[in-house]
């Protein structure tokens, strides 16, 4: 094959053909546990995070909520895969080398989201909140009425189990009952409905069974069964951790930030220095994105670490 503008034309469209093909016959996870927030520029500030308007009675002049969230900023960042293709195989016609890395371009792109936002629940013992505390935490505080501040926590020890009720109470049924007791600063109830429980790998058949079993393995009746969706995921790094969240809200607990949805790109300048030197074309995929937490007051998070 002679090496022109028209030879590259078709390189660049049968690899992008390829990518964008696995790109949107893929399956992401992250939509089931974060929203996505479309990015306008470098960096998004999220305000409201700290009060969320709700209706109230109308009783004289509207009270304004005061959005003075404590500067909780998700940064984007650059993303990019890259394929090099040797002006040789160009030549000789034995492109079809490239396919299977234009492929897993458009798969590794279409899994971005999932890699960012399971990589925050992974480090959410230990990365900050908009409020300054780790994502899940013992001890967030909570303004009342009255101006004083409580502690409230999210974060458990409590290994899941289905083995006896106590057991069951102690690990599923503490999360849910936290999470189900949440109230604002006006100290009214947030109604977060736990939907979704989230697990490793090693605990899903744990989990499935909770879920999903008539009795305990004490005999008992299971006051959980078909109380929330199962999602396991092999993203998650620990075998003991696991975590019960609100996914029934316009607003979810993690936030996917996209600047820019993956593209196929081409650098294929018959005069640039990587060809004259390197004999070398690249083509490959750009993105730009982040992710971020939003209300932890809508996710519970034990590390199983609990004798």
């Amino acid at each position: 094959m002679i090496v022109n503008k028209s030879a590259l034309d078709g390189v660049f469209f049968n690899l992008k053909t390829t990518f964008n093909r696995a790109l949107q016959a893929a399956e992401p996870e992250w939509e089931k546990i974060a929203m996505k927030v479309t990015s306008g520029s470098s960096e998004n500030r999220y305000k409201w995070m700290e009060r969320f308007p709700a209706m109230r009675k109308w009783v004289g002049e509207k009270v304004v909520k005061q959005l003075k969230g404590q500067g909780y900023t998700i940064i984007n960042d650059d993303f990019e895969a890259t394929i090099e293709v040797d002006r040789n195989d160009i030549e000789d016609d034995t492109l079809g080398i490239y396919g299977p890395e234009a492929e897993m371009a458009g798969y590794s792109s279409a899994h971005l989201p999932d890699e960012l936002v399971f990589d925050l629940v992974n480090a959410g013992f230990v990365e900050l909140g908009y409020d300054g505390q780790p994502f899940f935490d013992t001890d967030h505080p909570v303004g009342k009425k009255d101006g004083s501040v409580v502690s409230v926590s999210n974060k458990g020890t409590a290994k899941l189990s289905f083995a006896t009720l106590a057991a069951a109470q102690g690990s599923f049924g503490a999360a849910r009952t936290a999470l189900r007791k949440m109230k604002d600063d006006e100290e009214r109830p947030l109604n977060i409905k736990p939907n979704v429980l989230l697990v490793p790998p090693a605990l899903e058949d744990t989990a499935r069974a909770l879920m999903s079993v008539e009795r305990l393995e004490d005999g008992k009746p299971n006051p959980y069964r078909n109380a929330a969706e199962v999602v396991v995921s092999s993203r998650l790094t620990s075998d003991t951790a696991w975590f019960l969240l609100d996914t029934t809200k316009p607003v979810k607990p993690f936030i996917f930030q996209e600047r820019k949805a993956p593209v196929f790109v081409s650098q294929t300048n018959m005069d640039s220095d990587s060809v004259f030197l390197q004999k070398k074309y690249r083509y490959g995929a750009e993105a730009r994105g982040a992710a971020g937490y939003s209300f932890w007051q809508m996710a519970y998070g034990s590390d199983g670490t609990a004798v």
